[in-house]
C-alpha cells in the first residue's frame, strides 16, 4: 500500500525484477518470465506482445485469493524474471535461446510461471524443465496442438509442440490430460494420434455433461503425484470474455469456470505453468490481458502449494 497501482515500475504483480546477476536469485522458488514471442503463429499474430500487456494488467492484482485463502506472495518467494531472450527473425534461433535461459531456472531450482507469446513456446519450455525424464501435463485449450506439420512439412507451429513434446521424450502421453477441445477442423489426424499415443482428449461437451469437479477430479488421478506442467491457452475460454487471441473458438469456458477448474490443481506436483495466446492487437481494450493476468495469479496460488517448491 506504499503505491498506488497505477504507480511504479511495471513488473509482473508489482513483484521485484531480477536478473541473474542479483544475490537475490539464489532465495526465488517462482519465476515469472515473459517469452515476448509468435514466430509459431499460423493466422493472426500478435501475441510476441502478450507479455508486455500482461504485466501491465497484472498490476491489479491483489494478495489474497478469497475462495483458497492462499497468499502466493507469502507462500513462497516470487519475482518477475524478466523475458527469454528470443530473436523475431530466426525461430529455431528463438527456441534454443528459450531453451537456455529455463534450462538456467532449472538450475536454480526456480518453478517458471510463463506468460507468451504463442503456443510453441511451452515447447522449448518443456524440453528445459523435462531434460532428463518426460512429465505430465493438465492443458487447457480449444486445440490439441498435436498436429504433424503445417503447409507441406513445416514442424514447429503453434499447432505442434505437444506432439514434438511427446515424440522427444519430455511429455509423457498417458499423463498427459487436453481439456476443453472444441471448434471445426479440417481433418481429425490430432485427435486420433493422440489417442493412440495415450492422451486424454476432454472436449468442451463432455465437461458440460459431466461437471467441472468430475473433470477435474479424472485428471488429477491421471498425472497422480508425479511431476506435471500445467499449460493455459487463452483460447480455452469463450470469445466473449477473451477475444484477443489468435484463434477463437466459440462454446468456450467463461472466466468463473476457468478460475474453478485451475484452482482444483492444488495439492498437485506442479514443476511449471504457462498462459499462453494473448495477443493484444485484437482486444484493444486490455480485457484478454485482464483474464490472463487474472488466471495467471489462480496458476500462481497452485503453484506456491506444490511439492516441486524447494526450500531457499
Amino acid at each position: 500500500m506504499d503505491m498506488p497501482r497505477f504507480a511504479g515500475p511495471v513488473n509482473f504483480m508489482r513483484l521485484p525484477h531480477l536478473t541473474w546477476d542479483d544475490d537475490a536469485v539464489e532465495q526465488v522458488q517462482i519465476g515469472i518470465v515473459g517469452v515476448p514471442w509468435d514466430g509459431g503463429t499460423t493466422n493472426r499474430p500478435g501475441a510476441r506482445h502478450g507479455p508486455r500487456q500482461l504485466r501491465d494488467l497484472s498490476t491489479m492484482i491483489r494478495w489474497i485469493n478469497p475462495a483458497s485463502g492462499i497468499n502466493p506472495y507469502e507462500a513462497c518467494n516470487i519475482a518477475d524474471m524478466g523475458d527469454a531472450p528470443v530473436n523475431p527473425a530466426d525461430m529455431a534461433d528463438s527456441l534454443d535461446r528459450i531453451t537456455t535461459f529455463y534450462k538456467v531456472l532449472k538450475e536454480k531450482n526456480i518453478v517458471p510461471m510463463t506468460a507468451g507469446g504463442d503456443h510453441l513456446i511451452s515447447y522449448p519450455v518443456l524440453k528445459a524443465i523435462a531434460a532428463t525424464s518426460p512429465v505430465g501435463m493438465i492443458h487447457f485449450d480449444a486445440h490439441t496442438d498435436l498436429f504433424d506439420n503445417y503447409f507441406g512439412g513445416f514442424k514447429y507451429t503453434h499447432g505442434t509442440p505437444f506432439r514434438r513434446a511427446i515424440e522427444d521424450g519430455h511429455l509423457d502421453p498417458k499423463r498427459t490430460v487436453q481439456i476443453g477441445i472444441r471448434g471445426a477442423m479440417y481433418n481429425d489426424d490430432d485427435i486420433v494420434w493422440g489417442l493412440e499415443q495415450g492422451v486424454r482428449i476432454i472436449r468442451i461437451e463432455e465437461v458440460e455433461d459431466r461437471g467441472i469437479k468430475d473433470v477435474m477430479a479424472e485428471a488429477r488421478k491421471i498425472v497422480g503425484d508425479k511431476p506435471t506442467y500445467v499449460s493455459f491457452d487463452i483460447d480455452s475460454i469463450d470469445p466473449a470474455f477473451a477475444p484477443g487471441t489468435g484463434t477463437p473458438e466459440i462454446g468456450g469456458f467463461t472466466t468463473r469456470e476457468a478460475q474453478r477448474m485451475v484452482r482444483l490443481l492444488e495439492g498437485l506436483n506442479l514443476i511449471g505453468a504457462d498462459l499462453v495466446e494473448v495477443s493484444p492487437p485484437f482486444d484493444n481494450t486490455g480485457g484478454t490481458a485482464w483474464v490472463g493476468a487474472n488466471i495467471m495469479y489462480e496458476l500462481l496460488c497452485v503453484l506456491s502449494q506444490s511439492p516441486a517448491i524447494k526450500s531457499k
